[in-house]
């Protein structure tokens, strides 16, 4: 009867997932060894109440930017999980140099991919997008999930007012924990929070107390479908491998950092911020071959 329930929530969550093209062929696009995925967190309010937004403390900007961009490669030399800041200087094609997340705003999700694959010689292979009120319809789905924080946070902008020590977060919690900037290193710290959580969230979803609980079975086959985008031909098997090989980077295996980053500068009247060129090619060309990341490249 279980196995049944199981088959019946993934049939039901693969005809209601949300599919956009994002991936698209074009002269000169990569080839790569291994799988990689293209994640990126959105923070569109099309989806919030005006309450919601009041609520989560996420205000009522207009339009949609990408917060969060993550790149996942998974092969035979395991996981790595490499976080792309928002404000990376890099080539846009048909639009010039410009911050990484211009490039969902000039072209949707498949001038980001596009982008990304030029800039870093990998071929993506999957995408998966998350907004604002779905991050939190999942967390909130599995009861949950357990993080532990080392400092005590305090930001009024995201919401955010957490204690030090391991604790279970909700939806909210969570949100104004992924989003908030207000530590020593910034966006540093944010991504790397938002890493971690990621790999904290694909672990619960896929513990027995996720799923021996037909109530969170049911609460998850729901919030899926309208938490995410994913591409064309995407699918819900596809995005169990994902969780799989994110489950593994919460228990100390595989690979997190951040591209490797050469420093700060102002361009335009705008902060950005330039990869380590060097470093970054050791890193994406490793990945590239499906091979370890050296840590000498490693953010």
């Amino acid at each position: 009867m279980f196995a049944l329930l199981a088959v019946a929530g993934a049939v039901y969550v693969d005809t209601q997932l949300t599919r956009i093209t994002a991936l698209a062929d074009y002269t000169g696009r990569p080839d790569s060894s291994g799988t990689n995925w293209l994640i990126v967190g959105s923070d569109s309010r099309a989806d919030l109440t005006e309450q919601q937004e009041q609520q989560l403390t996420t205000g009522n900007a207009a339009g949609q930017r990408t917060d969060t961009i993550m790149l996942l490669h998974t092969g035979s030399s395991g996981t790595t999980l490499v976080s792309l800041p928002r404000d990376s200087l890099l080539s846009i094609p048909g639009k010039g140099r410009n911050k990484l997340n211009a490039a969902y705003a000039f072209g949707g999700p498949t001038l980001m991919t596009k982008t990304v694959e030029q800039a870093t010689g990998l071929r993506i292979d999957h995408y998966a997008e998350i907004g604002f009120g779905g991050f939190v319809g999942v967390v909130d789905a599995v009861g949950g999930v357990d993080m532990c924080i080392p400092t005590a946070m305090k930001d009024p902008k995201a919401g955010l007012a957490v204690s030090a020590g391991c604790q279970r977060l909700d939806g909210q919690t969570a949100l104004g924990y992924v989003r908030s900037r207000a530590t020593a290193r910034a966006d540093l710290d944010r991504m790397q929070h938002q890493r971690e959580f990621l790999a904290a969230l694909m672990h619960r979803v896929l513990s027995p107390a996720t799923l021996v609980d037909p109530l969170r079975i049911a609460a998850l086959v729901h919030a899926l479908p309208a938490a995410l985008t994913v591409g064309s031909g995407d699918h819900v098997w596809n995005l169990l491998s994902l969780a799989l090989a994110t489950r593994e980077l919460s228990g100390g295996g595989g690979v997190t950092t951040t591209v490797p980053i050469g420093g700060f500068s102002t361009v335009g009247g705008q902060a950005v911020l330039r990869w380590d060129s060097a470093r970054a090619k050791a890193m994406f060309g490793a990945l590239a071959q499906d091979e370890p990341v050296p840590h000498s490249a490693l953010g």
